[in-house]
């Protein structure tokens, strides 16, 4: 505390005070020698730290004061690096965001709006797949007479304001109204009602799409009639087959069924589901294939209808797959007891392949946001982290198996983008779009892994000069390329759309000729399930060159789900007529009369192709789902600006920051 003393006559006013600026001075100066020397230092050191306080307050608030009236220089400010590239498509729903997630090396990355952007809700989204357009799907196929009305065109793209991060072929422009998303993840509401958006008129469905609803009606009456509630339908000998015993087909099928306004159906899927579906029991399922399939299929469908059953019971088979992370290097064993709570790899191996350890991510992140449990999406995205810094790669290409013990990669030296490596690719684009396009290392790792697919696996065949995606072992090229490797023109695609760099856009514009070419090529009009390419020209020789081992076709989805993408960005209409012609294709090779499609041994003898007797599930979640999307003009049917299709063509909704 500090005291003044003041004496009667300086109280009384005597001494001729008279309120001069002398005078005060004067009496000032004789308070202040009146203190002791501790009081005067005191009065020093607050002064002194007040002045340190303002300084630091000045350099902190100043800065970005600075950056905000010095917009316009930053707005003429590029990177020298590298040519222009935008991101151009919004995020759309809440997405949490882990404190350690290091967002120091790039700058916020953030898309343009486009105009009249709806007001969006933290939590499950309104699907473009309303009530409203389902009825109105359904009264076109009964009501061909009905007046079309104008499709809907994409919004055309805003030039960018500010080029902010340059990233080897890519300079990425930020949303200034863009927020850092919140690290805590919260229960999100339920969904809302349609928003403004979906209010509009929506596009009637056309010949090609009533194709595709009467071949998903026709393979569902094989399941319905022969395999009910069983895992795969069997439609020669009218039976069915066991996998996991959880109902996959029906599963796999239930947002397909809701995409193509097939009400009644749906409806009877949905009281199995509530009624029968039970995740206690003794069986062991395979981490991957479950979660794409089923935990992938339950939220797909739950954002799609609003149904809290579709949440509840992707909650309880998402609880009943944890155990699989219980590993000495937190790489998950490959098979999970989802009755007992225990896991364990292959009975052969230790090892789990890549593309299944990597290939779970999208489907477990959803479910941590949904319900508010981090456990789920801190398990995956310590897979992610721990295989970014793993040693082994070669110009970001990745081996196929993975120690669950050492959490090392095994057999090293074999690169591929097919069967156990291809979906580690897929995913490491498709995160970084679920989450608003903010971990950066996820972007790093799929443009390094682009750059070594040009450089060690991309070659040209003859006659024709297809480009191709071949296989490496140790140093030697190999000009085999699986069909599952058709995914790859779509997302190179789906990235070009997402603002990485347009060479992307033209490798998948070569891509998705070549997998045409794998139909085209073939006396049936079907791709078998691999090919390889030939490297010199030869009289009487096509490019493609078929196996005996090969040459089955199971009813994939990849190249159809590449034309998918092509056709939404591009608006070619080559792209709907290759899927058309694939389609009638499956219709003379491929339906059984009795119901339901399958599987043929021989895609080289249009004769006797050789039926296998099975109709895969992924043939109803994948194959059709996409062959009707491809043949929509309506780009708000599932949304690829707002919407993100997991490995198994279930779509999850796209995160906004919070």
């Amino acid at each position: 505390f500090i005291s003044v003393t003041l004496s009667p006559e300086e109280a009384a006013g005597a001494g001729g005070y008279n309120n001069s600026k002398a005078w005060r001075r004067r009496s000032c100066w004789r308070k202040w020698k009146q203190l002791s020397r501790l009081q005067r230092s005191v009065i020093l050191f607050l002064f002194a730290f007040l002045a340190v306080c303002g300084v630091i307050s000045y350099t902190s608030v100043g800065e970005p004061w600075k950056s905000l009236t010095n917009k316009s220089l930053d707005d003429q400010r590029t990177e020298p690096e590298i040519p222009g590239l935008k991101l151009a498509n919004p995020a759309v729903l809440p997405a949490p965001q882990k404190a350690d997630t290091n967002l120091g090396d790039y700058p916020e990355l953030s898309p343009q709006k486009p105009p009249k952007a709806p007001h969006v809700q933290r939590g499950p989204s309104n699907l473009q797949i309303k009530p409203p357009r389902r009825d109105v799907r359904l009264k076109a196929r009964h009501d061909r007479s009905r007046v079309a009305e104008e499709p809907i065109h994409p919004d055309k793209e805003e030039k960018p304001e500010k080029s902010v991060i340059s990233w080897r072929g890519a300079v990425i422009e930020p949303d200034q109204s863009t927020e850092p998303p919140s690290s805590k993840i919260k229960e999100p509401e339920k969904p809302s009602s349609v928003e403004a958006e979906d209010q509009k008129e929506p596009v009637p469905i056309n010949d090609r799409q009533l194709a595709v609803v009467e071949a998903f009606r026709h393979a569902w009456k094989g399941y319905r009639e022969f395999a009910w509630g069983h895992d795969e339908l069997k439609p020669l000998s009218k039976s069915y087959s066991e996998w996991f015993g959880l109902g996959l087909t029906l599963i796999d099928a239930l947002d397909t069924m809701w995409i193509l306004g097939l009400k009644e159906e749906f409806e009877e899927a949905r009281k199995w589901v509530a009624n029968d579906l039970v995740f206690d029991k003794n069986v062991d399922v395979n981490l991957f294939e479950s979660t794409i399939r089923i935990l992938g299929g339950l939220l797909s469908t739950y954002h799609l209808s609003g149904d809290n059953l579709f949440l509840e019971k992707a909650k309880d088979i998402g609880n009943r797959l944890m155990p699989a992370f219980k590993t000495p290097s937190k790489i998950p064993y490959s098979d999970v007891n989802i009755g007992r709570g225990t896991a364990h790899p292959p009975r052969w191996t230790s090892d789990s392949t890549v593309a299944e350890v990597t290939s779970i991510q999208l489907e477990f992140r959803e479910l941590s946001r949904l319900t508010g449990d981090e456990k789920f999406q801190k398990a995956v995205d310590e897979v992610m982290k721990h295989v970014h810094t793993l040693s082994g790669k070669n110009d970001g290409l990745v081996p196929m198996f993975i120690n669950t013990n050492s959490g090392q990669f095994t057999h090293l030296g074999v690169y591929t983008l097919g069967a156990r490596a291809d979906s580690y690719y897929e995913y490491l684009l498709k995160q970084w779009i679920q989450g608003g396009r903010k971990e950066n290392e996820l972007l790093e790792d799929y443009m390094r892994a682009i750059e070594g697919v040009k450089k060690h696996l991309l070659q040209r065949s003859q006659p024709k000069k297809l480009t191709f995606v071949g296989e490496l072992a140790h140093g030697h090229f190999s000009a085999k390329m699986d069909h599952l490797v058709c995914f790859l023109p779509g997302t190179l695609a789906l990235g070009a759309h997402n603002g990485l760099t347009a060479d992307h856009m033209k490798l998948a514009e070569a891509l998705i000729e070549t997998c045409y070419q794998m139909y085209a090529q073939v006396e049936t009009g079907l791709s078998p399930e691999i090919v390889h390419f030939n490297l010199h020209a030869q009289k009487g020789h096509k490019d493609v060159e078929i196996k005996p081992a090969d040459r089955h076709n199971l009813l994939r989805p990849e190249t159809v789900e590449s034309l998918f993408y092509m056709y939404r960005f591009t608006g070619d209409k080559k792209y709907q007529d290759w899927g058309w012609e694939i389609l009638q294709n499956f219709n003379k090779y491929t339906r059984v009369p009795t119901g339901g499609y399958t599987s043929i041994n021989n895609v080289q003898n249009p004769s006797n192709p050789e039926p296998r007797d099975k109709m895969e599930s992924f043939f109803l979640g994948e194959t059709l789902k996409y062959m009707f999307l491809l043949f929509s003009d309506d780009i708000d049917l599932i949304n690829l600006d707002k919407y993100v299709f997991n490995t198994e063509a279930h779509p999850l909704p796209i995160w906004v920051p919070a």
